[in-house]
């Protein structure tokens, strides 16, 4: 199963999923006994190589705000005691 084939939502594989589902329309039967398989194969590693690239991205941003929430806080602690 794949996420809805938005391609605003998948930039990084809207070649493919043009590709998949233009595969879709031009073989209505041959769809359900492996037809379109290697495209889905492509279409879900490169799902994949986008998810790992918006988490590392997640990641360093979290990593971001917690430094800054840690400095915060420090700061608060620091003025809080004088």
């Amino acid at each position: 199963m794949h996420p809805p084939l938005t391609l605003h939502k998948h930039p990084m594989c809207a070649e493919i999923i043009e590709l998949f589902q233009q595969c879709h329309l031009d073989h209505p039967i041959g769809k359900f006994f492996g037809e379109c398989t290697d495209l889905k194969i492509k279409l879900d590693r490169c799902f994949r190589q986008e998810k790992a690239l918006k988490r590392k991205e997640n990641f360093e941003q979290s990593k971001k705000l917690k430094e800054r929430l840690h400095a915060f806080r420090k700061e608060n602690a620091e003025t809080s005691t004088e």
